[in-house]
């Protein structure tokens, strides 16, 4: 049973490209009548649509208020102005489906695209596309989630058992293997610097040696708890979202202390993670079809309720005063004003 809610789990971030259009024409943008978001939704909430068959999976902050997300199914980054709602879309290449999106020190968008398997770059000013291919001996990687260092290197992961590194100065880019082989997802810098990543597979966490590359596992107390995502807090705690589990974990590197909180429910499945700059912790529970805002200070729960059934938000990312929820389920942006309640 176990195995099979793995690769089930597994399977269902791996999502395959549609068919893309002919080159030099830009993806249809025709959009079907759908359902209204629903009306019980808190009045600090904005929604927006984006091309239907996206499947927005990652969402980042982009420059000038911009909101970045990956079109999983259809190739590309979309790229949303709420200030109007006005979608434009930016075709990443033949086959692309692009996973996670993350802003780099230089402005760009950078992606890690599991249909290219390569690490992508757009420029925000000319919408130009620059692709960084993993070596021919790691094909299919399946790539996840990237995560900046200090020094401006790109690390990322991939479910088949990889993690990595490509330094933009340079174009070096280098590969390992995940000790314990299948399942790495998220990945997180520290305030420090530190990289950690977590196992989905694996239900581990990992903190990387930047200088050699070698991953130290560190095992959670909770057994098979299909780690996903993690994310640093201001003091460096680690905020891991367990998917079997159905846990939010905290690990703190210095004391080596973890402990859980379970959102309410029956049985939550627990996907993305993200702490605010208040150190609020985000999670979303995919079987309350909810994203949770958790503060620490007082171990309460604020719920803001998918805009409708099955809104499966993949990944939280935001700004100070602002949440990005990526409905893929719905392909809605969902925006939390964090100024107003």
């Amino acid at each position: 049973m176990l195995r099979r809610a793995i690769a089930a789990a597994i399977a269902m971030s791996a999502v395959p490209a549609l068919a893309q259009p002919p080159a030099g024409q830009p993806p249809a943008q025709a959009r079907p009548e759908r359902a209204p978001p629903r009306a019980d939704l808190p009045a600090n909430v904005r929604v927006f649509e984006v091309p239907r068959g996206s499947r927005p999976h990652d969402v980042a902050p982009g420059p000038d208020g911009l909101i970045w997300y990956t079109g999983q199914r259809r190739g590309t980054l979309g790229i949303l102005n709420p200030a109007n709602g006005q979608v434009r879309e930016v075709r990443l290449g033949e086959g692309s489906a692009p996973h996670g999106v993350i802003m780099g020190p230089d402005g760009a968008a950078w992606i890690t695209d599991g249909g290219l398997n390569a690490i992508v770059r757009v420029d925000p000013r000319t919408d130009a596309v620059r692709t960084w291919p993993l070596p021919a001996e790691f094909p299919d990687s399946n790539l996840n989630t990237a995560a900046f260092d200090r020094d401006g290197v790109i690390w990322f992961t991939g479910q088949t058992g990889v993690y990595g590194r490509l330094d933009p100065q340079t174009n070096e880019m280098r590969v390992w293997r995940d000790p314990e082989g299948r399942g790495p997802y998220g990945i997180a810098a520290t305030p420090s610097g530190d990289i950690y990543y977590v196992s989905l597979a694996g239900s581990h966490l990992a903190r990387i040696n930047r200088a050699t590359g070698a991953a130290t596992i560190i095992e959670p107390p909770t057994p098979n708890q299909g780690a996903r995502r993690v994310w640093a807090d201001s003091r460096g705690n680690l905020w891991i979202s367990e998917w079997n589990g159905g846990q939010l974990t905290r690990y703190n590197p210095t004391t080596r202390e973890w402990r859980s909180w379970r959102p309410e429910g029956e049985a939550p499945r627990v996907y993305a993670v993200y702490v605010d700059d208040r150190d609020f912790v985000w999670i979303t529970d995919f079987a309350g079809n909810a994203t949770l805002a958790f503060d620490p200070a007082n171990e309460r729960w604020t719920r803001y309720p998918g805009t409708g059934p099955n809104s499966n938000v993949r990944q939280i990312l935001g700004r100070p005063g602002q949440i990005l929820l990526p409905e893929s389920g719905l392909d809605r942006i969902m925006v939390v004003d964090t100024s107003r309640r």
